[in-house]
């Protein structure tokens, strides 16, 4: 027999999934962050409906013991958070014995950020074969769209527009936005999208399906995108730690190292707080210093 926390629990992800449409990646990570917690009512045979602060404070310090970043930590406390409000909402409970719990001051580590010269040596490496091309468009549009990899392994066909070079991407809780392709990723995608008819290779949907494909022309996985990026990485001698989202990073250092305004690049990467784009503002600390250098009178 289920315990009241796991009904109210899977209830809680359905609402997530159904009412809050929230991607299978977000809805991954609240079922693990809950399940940590099952894992710590279970074993101190405590319910969840009548926690007191002590509790509380001793499942906090339980996640600390095991050594987790700050960020791991912030996420599982605000994700029971969320569940408690929304038995609140619905009547479930009276009180949020999570509501007074701070999150951990976050040393939030600068992000690794590519230089011009090194996306092109990697684009540069890909070959002129089909999988070559396709790797050409995966880190070009990476590059050039800011996109997270879940929105380019699930971008269609119908929503590229290489006329207006422009593409629909859906982000999270299935937030639609337009992303901008420069001229050499729209010649690329040119490129491409005529091979791709011939190696397309998913039964039960239509040829208009989703843009990237995998070797056995099949819908490519987030770990498939991983997977290319380190052999291009491996390939070029590039020592930094890069994953796809190094590409997202970099998009938004070089727009804002470039002149644009944090807004505009929070719009352009689906950021709902400006305050995550804002982590980003460091790295154009550079560029401050020179406008500074020349438009103060003391500057030089």
């Amino acid at each position: 027999m289920k315990s009241s926390f796991e009904n109210n629990s899977l209830n809680y992800l359905s609402y997530l999934r159904t009412t809050k449409n929230l991607s299978d990646n977000s809805i991954r990570a609240y079922t693990h962050d809950l399940g940590i917690f099952r894992s710590y009512l279970e074993t101190g045979n405590l319910s969840f409906e009548n926690l007191d602060s002590k509790k509380v404070r001793a499942f906090v310090g339980t996640l600390g013991k095991k050594k987790l970043k700050e960020s791991s930590i912030n996420r599982i406390i605000s994700s029971i958070k969320s569940f408690y409000k929304y038995c609140i909402r619905y009547d479930i409970l009276d009180i949020n014995p999570f509501s007074h719990v701070r999150s951990l001051s976050n040393s939030r580590k600068i992000p690794d950020v590519l230089s011009f010269a090194e996306i092109s040596k990697m684009i540069e490496f890909a070959d002129n074969s089909y999988l070559g091309i396709r790797d050409k468009v995966i880190l070009e549009m990476l590059y050039s769209t800011g996109c997270r990899v879940s929105e380019l392994t699930e971008l269609k066909v119908r929503n590229v527009d290489l006329i207006k070079r422009m593409a629909l991407v859906s982000g999270k809780g299935v937030k639609e936005r337009w992303v901008f392709l420069t001229r050499g990723t729209a010649d690329e995608l040119s490129s491409y999208l005529p091979l791709r008819k011939k190696y397309f290779n998913d039964s039960g949907k239509q040829e208009n399906g989703n843009l990237v494909l995998n070797s056995n022309g099949k819908s490519i996985s987030t770990r498939g995108v991983r997977y290319i990026i380190d052999k291009y990485i491996k390939a070029t001698g590039v020592t930094k730690h890069v994953s796809p989202h190094t590409f997202r990073h970099t998009f938004a250092t070089h727009m804002l190292n470039n002149g644009a305004g944090i807004r505009i690049v929070q719009d352009m990467l689906g950021h709902s707080s400006i305050s995550t784009t804002q982590v980003y503002t460091h790295v154009g600390m550079d560029r401050l210093k020179d406008v500074y250098r020349v438009a103060h009178p003391h500057g030089q």
